[in-house]
């Protein structure tokens, strides 16, 4: 199973509003991939910026599978790959 760019980007805002207590459409996210740092995002709510890294990217993809589509995957069965845009392999 895999994850386009746009499910892992809904993970996140769902995630983030979840932790927030606000709406899932006050989150931006911006998908990011560095040679040196790797994958991560970069998250605006209300005006205020923030970084979060792989983990947690991978925390709220987890999170977003057992809501969307009842499946229960560990972090390991998870990998990030950058092809035309990030995607999400689920090893299931």
């Amino acid at each position: 199973m895999q994850l386009t760019m746009d499910e892992i980007i809904n993970a996140v805002c769902l995630n983030i509003a979840e932790r927030r207590v606000i709406k899932p459409t006050e989150v931006t996210v911006e998908m990011l991939w560095d040679e040196d740092l790797g994958y991560s995002a970069h998250i605006t709510v209300q005006g205020r910026d923030w970084y979060i890294n792989e983990g947690s990217l991978i925390e709220a993809i987890t999170q977003y599978l057992d809501r969307e589509y009842g499946i229960r995957a560990f972090q390991d069965q998870i990998t990030l790959d950058l092809t035309d845009e990030i995607i999400a392999h689920i090893a299931v």
